[in-house]
């Protein structure tokens, strides 16, 4: 879901389009590129996300009555300028790694080409709907690695920064390879599987422990997590495995218990032993409650017994890097390619295509290069919209699958949670035109 109203805007794009129209420059075609300066801290890459909303943004992109006359009464804008407003439709072309691509520093996510006032409308939105799921699919693909095959399950909505936030971060951990969410609703937009247990609120509200476990499991006799903690961890484990007795004379097998709280390695390790005593060891044991890609490794590494996690907050506000210094930048007008020269903030001249380059079937670096220029290896950026209409679309299962693939292809130290550096490239073309046009500049 993206904002229906063209208002979903910086002003400066707007006041910089009334004067590209009174001085006849606004249908000049311009491309403008996406990227990201630096890595957040000890990350190696990020999984690029949010394309499909971006597309669909551009495809909707309309100024109505209503943003029309809001416009109006701002006095900022003439009459001539409200009326191209009016019959404004995004036109231009998109060229973009496909989601669930890992990038890396100075590498185009996407790269935008339309008349000027088009393209420079679009940026506000494009880069709010890159952002924040390049953000979460980044940081979810790092709890996947540390948990080394055990399930994840995405427990973010009731922190995220709101309520369409919690939808992109559940529909980006998914992409980042979680294997389920607690939204529901992002199940039915998304098609994620669902999943869930019990709130200690539940427990609270019957007489007793017992009790609650025996409604809980009379309503789902095959699909039971049990909540052991909210009084004493191992006694709520031993009510568990009597439950689980229970169902087991009517034919039905305990699915599990949750821990949410205490030592999880010590508590873990005893209570699978309770359950595998008892003849339970195909239940499983979930924990949540704070974890994050640090908690989760740690717990793996000190042994814990633990099959899967639930993780909420840290992820879905992406906690230790909450924003990315994503960029919308020009790089070309009218066929003459641009750049800038600030300190700290330069860019490199021209539309762009990155080549990487595969050894063994790892990557091993990339190579980036003018789009028009011919490279080795395999190009990332494609088009993906065309005279205003998106012609690339995909199921996001396939997006997942893109996204284990390339992380599959890193280099270990570049998946590590304190990552080395992979190295990109500045090919010979783009590093002789930026050469030149700096000289020419200065001169």
């Amino acid at each position: 879901m993206t904002p229906r109203s063209g208002l979903f805007v910086d002003l400066y794009q707007l006041t910089m389009g009334e004067s590209y129209l009174a001085q006849g420059l606004s249908e000049r075609e311009a491309t403008f590129s996406v990227f990201f300066r630096s890595l957040p801290a000890g990350r190696g890459y990020l999984l690029a996300a949010g394309l499909e909303d971006a597309l669909r943004y551009l495809e909707e992109l309309r100024f109505s009555d209503d943003d029309l006359a809001y416009l109006e009464g701002a006095g900022l804008f003439s009459a001539a300028f409200l009326e191209r407003l009016r019959s404004l439709r995004f036109s231009g072309s998109v060229r973009a790694v496909p989601e669930g691509t890992a990038v890396f520093p100075g590498e185009p996510l996407l790269e935008v080409t339309a008349p000027i006032l088009e393209a420079q409308i679009a940026e506000t939105m494009v880069l709010n709907a890159l952002h924040l799921q390049t953000l979460v699919a980044s940081k979810a693909a790092r709890s996947v690695e540390a948990a080394g095959g055990r399930t994840l399950v995405d427990f973010s909505l009731r922190r995220t920064h709101g309520g369409e936030a919690g939808l992109k971060v559940a529909r980006a951990s998914y992409l980042a390879g979680f294997d389920a969410t607690s939204n529901v609703l992002a199940g039915r937009r998304y098609g994620i599987p669902l999943a869930g247990t019990m709130a200690h609120s539940y427990v609270q509200s019957f007489e007793d422990e017992l009790a609650a476990f025996r409604a809980f499991a009379r309503a789902y006799p095959d699909d039971a997590i049990l909540l052991v903690d909210t009084y004493d961890t191992l006694e709520g484990a031993r009510l568990a495995v009597a439950v689980a007795h229970e169902l087991e004379e009517d034919g039905h097998r305990l699915r599990g218990v949750r821990l949410d709280s205490g030592d999880l390695v010590e508590l873990s390790r005893r209570v699978r032993d309770l359950l595998d005593r008892a003849g339970f060891a195909d239940a499983t044991i979930f924990a949540s409650g704070g974890l994050d890609e640090a908690e989760i490794a740690r717990l793996v590494e000190a042994g814990a017994a633990i099959d899967g996690f639930g993780v909420g907050t840290k992820m879905g506000v992406s906690a230790d890097a909450p924003f990315l210094d994503l960029v919308y930048k020009l790089v070309e007008v009218d066929g003459r390619p641009v750049l800038k020269l600030s300190p700290g903030k330069a860019t490199l001249p021209g539309r762009k295509q990155v080549w990487r380059i595969r050894r063994d079937g790892l990557a091993a670096h990339d190579v980036l290069g003018l789009a028009d220029s011919g490279g080795d290896g395999e190009p990332l950026l494609h088009e993906v919209m065309r005279d205003g209409r998106a012609t690339w679309s995909e199921p996001l299962v396939e997006s997942r699958e893109r996204a284990r693939r390339e992380r599959e292809s890193l280099p270990d130290g570049v998946r590590a949670l304190t990552a080395t550096p992979y190295e990109v490239l500045v090919g010979a073309d783009v590093a002789a035109l930026r050469d030149r046009l700096s000289a020419e500049a200065v001169s």
